[in-house]
């Protein structure tokens, strides 16, 4: 990967309260052309970092003494619209994953990814996308099957077209917006357009919780 420029490089703050981990983090996203603007800690610090100089992204560890992580990314979101979190913890638990995302995280990576993976995962949440591991994307998807409201169907058929219907159906799937334009036969930004429509028509902030809402409504 080509090193960037320094105008366009990622200002990215690193929030987990391992020192070693953040150092070794830290050196690799250098190395993809990451500008590492600041670490914390701990959530209390991440909020005050973010408050002086609001980073593009921030990968933020969940479970920290003090302000956990979902609180931290529930403030980041309130304060710092424009800079978006991305969760990378050791847990896949369930709670975890859907704290997480209702509290406005961009994507959910666990810390055996790859970092390719997180690069996009970071890459992903910069432009508004969204990126989770397939293995807690599969166990998000479970768990909301279970809890299925089927009275929401066809209130997003309503509101959507069927063009944005078949997008949302594979956003719920874990699909990108790669995939999602080969599946469909259309281009990328074809892709993030119908995207665009449904997060608005649909009143949600970014896909994850628009693959929740498909899921908790029997779309999927």
């Amino acid at each position: 990967m080509s090193p960037r420029a320094e105008s366009d490089r990622l200002r990215v703050l690193l929030v987990d309260d391992h020192d070693l981990f953040r150092t070794g983090l830290r050196n690799l996203l250098e190395e993809q052309g990451v500008q590492v603007v600041g670490e914390a800690a701990g959530g209390a610090d991440a909020l005050r970092i973010v408050r002086e100089i609001a980073p593009d992204v921030v990968v933020m560890d969940l479970n920290m003494p003090g302000v956990s992580g979902v609180e931290a990314t529930r403030e980041i979101t309130a304060i710092a619209p424009l800079t978006r979190v991305v969760v990378l913890t050791i847990s896949d638990q369930d709670d975890d994953v859907m704290d997480a995302i209702i509290a406005g995280a961009c994507g959910y990576l666990v810390k055996d990814s790859s970092i390719e993976d997180l690069m996009r995962g970071i890459n992903a949440a910069a432009v508004g996308e969204s990126l989770i591991s397939p293995p807690i994307a599969s166990k998000v998807l479970q768990r909301m099957r279970a809890v299925t409201l089927d009275q929401g169907a066809e209130t997003i058929r309503a509101e959507l077209s069927e063009r944005e219907l078949d997008v949302l159906r594979l956003i719920a799937n874990g699909k990108d917006n790669s995939e999602i334009a080969e599946a469909l036969h259309i281009s990328p930004k074809t892709v993030k357009n119908h995207i665009s429509n449904i997060l608005m028509k649909l009143q949600i902030d970014n896909r994850i919780q628009a693959a929740v809402y498909a899921v908790r409504s029997g779309i999927v």
